[in-house]
């Protein structure tokens, strides 16, 4: 016989631990399946690692542009080695962290297979639940090309102990962005290829464009609207406005996104996959199963930890703005964006040129782009490129949830000066 829950969650991450949590805090009897490491690839193998790695970048730049202040400094040595077992430490901590978290929580750990049912099958053991929650994750996509298996995927990428001295980077989303900056900091010279016309192709086109240029002064080729056709040893062929090119490196790193980890037995208990192999679920997170819900990358909608959490707060029962997600890009220097705008918004610009604090602290090089509706002045979205922009749009997805105008912030907060908030203001009270 089944062994009845509340919840049986599938997967250790975000998404799943949290959900897990607070299902528990509630009452609710909860069983949480992990096949492997607690944290799931944003603990072990996406964010923090690549944020802990950015940080040392960041110092190392950091470091670069103090002649600017008249102070005479350098890096004579960065060791890449020893920021990546600094990561492994950090990831370590957190991870034996979430135990704590889980609390009042069952754990089993093991390969989840769905059954008809639904049942949760692991390793023989029959599981039934109320509602399962799949929350599975996502892989590194393949690079479709002659010689894709030459190139490494992030996870890979996050197991080096050093950087070559020449790295391509297929693809220039925020994996491959956030890499390019990382390996260039350390000394890489980096070359990006991205496919679209324009890097980070689900920003704000201005936000990227900016950025790019950023990058560039930093060292970082990227070509755009590249289609990379070959890749043989130390070459890559590409093809651009018609006409055939070669990028030699020591190292190719593909970065062209994400798949979905979709549990066994899914479609065979009714559970319906798009054409990209993502979980269709409606806007309660439920699949084409009842009683089955999924959320997080393994969905498709927003594949961004925070956003696999949030969705799992849908299915607690909590009233969640899945619209108003903020997204950041921990490139050198940063990028953040929040909300929508569309028909019947229009938008102002700000550099960071503008601001007392940027001047003053060198973080001139930077903008803030503010998109509201014409017809009542009210906040519909947020972009920044530059130092603390995540900051920037954390302080404005509030406002944009809150319904506030341009005129309420603008008039009815006040910003310390000179702090890079005030360019909130500063942009709000140019709108009329």
């Amino acid at each position: 016989m089944s062994d009845k829950y509340d919840f049986i969650i599938i997967g250790g991450g975000p998404g799943g631990y949290e959900t897990a949590a607070g299902a528990a805090a509630l009452g609710h009897r909860v069983l949480l399946v992990e096949r492997d490491a607690f944290g799931g690839t944003c603990l072990n193998r996406g964010c923090i690692p690549t944020k802990c790695l950015a940080a040392a970048a960041d110092k190392i730049t950091s470091i670069s542009g103090f002649a600017e202040f008249g102070i005479d400094a350098s890096v004579h040595s960065a060791d890449y080695g020893a920021a990546r077992r600094r990561a492994t430490m950090v990831m370590d901590e957190l991870r034996n962290g979430i135990g704590d978290i889980l609390k009042g929580v069952d754990v089993v750990k093991g390969e989840a297979v769905i059954g008809a049912g639904p049942v949760v099958l692991v390793d023989g053991e029959e599981y039934t639940a109320d509602k399962i929650i799949i929350a599975t994750g996502s892989r590194p996509a393949q690079l479709r090309c002659k010689g894709a298996e030459e190139a490494i995927d992030s996870d890979r990428f996050l197991e080096l102990e050093s950087l070559p001295e020449r790295l391509t980077i297929v693809g220039g989303g925020v994996i491959g962005l956030e890499f390019a900056s990382i390996a260039s900091a350390y000394g890489t010279k980096v070359t990006v290829l991205e496919y679209c016309a324009e890097i980070l192709p689900n920003f704000d086109s201005d936000i990227a464009k900016r950025l790019r240029t950023y990058l560039g002064r930093r060292g970082i080729d990227v070509i755009v609207g590249a289609e990379v056709m070959d890749i043989s040893g130390d070459t890559v062929t590409y093809t651009r406005k018609g006409k055939e090119k070669t990028v030699e490196g020591d190292m190719t790193l593909c970065a062209v996104g994400r798949r979905a980890v979709v549990p066994e037995g899914c479609e065979a208990a009714g559970i319906s996959l798009d054409s990209r192999g993502y979980i269709i679920t409606d806007d309660s997170m439920q699949t084409t199963l009842p009683g089955v819900y999924a959320i997080g990358d393994c969905n498709g909608r927003c594949l961004l930890a925070h956003a696999a959490s949030a969705q799992g707060r849908v299915v607690l029962g909590e009233d969640v703005r899945l619209d108003v997600m903020p997204s950041v890009v921990f490139t050198n220097p940063e990028c953040a964006s929040v909300g929508k705008g569309g028909e019947g918004c229009a938008s102002v610009k700000l550099p960071y040129g503008a601001n007392g604090k940027a001047l003053a602290s060198g973080q001139a090089d930077g903008m803030l782009k503010i998109e509201y509706e014409v017809s009542t002045g009210m906040l519909r979205a947020c972009h920044a490129v530059g130092a603390h922009a995540s900051d920037l749009v954390a302080i404005m997805s509030p406002a944009i949830v809150g319904g506030m105008t341009a005129g309420q912030l603008s008039a009815g907060l006040v910003f310390a000066h000179p702090t890079l908030n005030e360019l909130l203001s500063q942009a709000c009270s140019q709108i009329r």
